[in-house]
């Protein structure tokens, strides 16, 4: 068993962890940092959607980690198992023990396949696909491709998951590729989700339900997947009337899509760090821990409640690194984060509904003389192109990035790079 230490520990190696420690050395160059993470691979997860709808490819989503983290981060390949935060250390897998300075916990979120009786046996076959793996989503496509007739159910289960708008987005590219193949009228397509509305933002939910009725989707409100019988092809939900009573209903289908239950890492949720609920128990506005002030937590395991979103994450950097560097110098913390988060709503194979908001739901359009109720392709190619573009070359490379000013960054990035 070996012992290290480092100014400023890292623990998660996705969009948010790598993000802040190319920050971190970009604003100073002089702090030490390390970065735990067990991947070898980093995939791009809001390209998810489209390799599912046959419109991207896998090879277009990952990359090498190793090519992701600066040469100057120290990268510890390994698992974080427990934290004793009052002696400012976290014990490994391996054994080994690491202490710090500074500790940022961005591990982001585990799929819970196995709240769903008789899941895990029948994902990837059977017709029962999911986007939310990488393992899984390219089975999406093929079932979406071979289907010719019959009912296909899409679902969604509580709050919080990743990104909410994702359980529908392939619905609709689905959809539309039923459409494109003149077989919309042939297919069934049925919403069932565990929530009340199509979306948890009135604004963009009246919007959402008249692409939902543009495509003749039946929606199920209050409709909780609860069992999936593979062979059988039948899906078990329980469904919650207004008065609050429960009861069962089993419907058959040629294809279902499946957004598993998500919830913090074990890990997470059996350390000292967490809240009630299992999540990181950060301050919404400075991403502080309520309790250990030199610790702090970004992205999809915290307790924040925004969106869960790669773009959360892309406002909740620099304002965190700065809060480090406050910290370390004395400084007051800033209380910067606004609850902001964007979920580009693919509506077709060519037009995105791009919806952002913040703490409370207020809509917060970062082009507002643009409709973000409007179903445009300017935001498809923006999904296809420029959103990945922004986030191996700017995001991930510890830009701060400012969409409207994004012509100057990218200038910026071609010289120095």
């Amino acid at each position: 068993m070996t012992t290290q230490h480092h100014t400023l520990l890292i623990i998660g190696g996705g969009a948010a962890g790598v993000s802040i420690a190319n920050n971190m050395r970009r604003i100073n160059a002089n702090i030490d940092i390390a970065l735990i993470e067990p991947s070898e691979k980093h995939y791009y997860q809001p390209g998810f959607t489209i390799i599912g709808a046959g419109a991207y490819t896998m090879k277009e989503t990952v990359r090498n980690e190793a090519d992701l983290i600066h040469p100057s981060v120290t990268w510890i390949k390994d698992f974080a198992e427990t934290f004793q935060p009052e002696a400012n250390t976290i014990a490994l897998r391996s054994g080994d023990t690491l202490s710090y300075d500074y500790l940022v916990v961005c591990p982001g979120l585990q799929l819970d396949w196995d709240k769903i009786e008789g899941l895990k046996d029948t994902i990837g076959k059977n017709n029962v696909c999911s986007n939310y793996s990488a393992d899984t989503v390219e089975y999406t496509w093929e079932c979406i491709r071979n289907l010719q007739s019959g009912t296909a159910l899409f679902t969604q289960p509580p709050m919080p998951i990743k990104c909410a708008g994702a359980p529908q987005k392939i619905m609709y590219l689905a959809a539309d590729r039923f459409r494109k193949k003149s077989i919309l009228d042939k297919m069934n397509i049925e919403f069932c989700n565990a929530g009340p509305a199509m979306f948890g933002i009135p604004f963009f939910a009246k919007a959402l339900n008249k692409v939902v009725i543009g495509y003749g989707i039946k929606t199920n409100f209050n409709h909780n997947l609860v069992a999936i019988d593979g062979p059988a092809k039948t899906a078990t939900f329980e469904m919650t009337d207004s008065e609050g009573n429960k009861q069962r209903v089993t419907k058959a289908f040629d294809m279902i899509h499946v957004t598993p239950p998500q919830s913090a890492p074990d890990f997470i949720k059996n350390s000292p760090l967490a809240n009630s609920a299992g999540w990181v128990d950060v301050n919404d506005k400075t991403l502080q821990h309520h309790k250990y002030s030199n610790i702090f937590g970004l992205g999809d395991a915290t307790s924040t409640p925004n969106a869960k979103t790669a773009a959360a994450v892309r406002k909740q950097v620099p304002i965190l690194v700065d809060n480090i560097l406050h910290l370390i110098n004395n400084q007051s913390l800033d209380e910067k984060y606004d609850g902001y988060g964007s979920c580009p709503l693919t509506t077709s194979l060519s037009t995105v509904m791009l919806a952002e908001f913040a703490y409370g739901g207020k809509v917060t359009p970062s082009f507002p003389l643009l409709d973000p109720r409007k179903n445009l392709y300017i935001w498809w190619i923006g999904k296809k192109i420029g959103f990945p573009w922004m986030y191996w070359h700017l995001m991930l490379k510890g830009y701060r990035i400012d969409i409207p000013h994004l012509e100057s960054y990218a200038k910026r990035f071609i010289k120095e790079d």
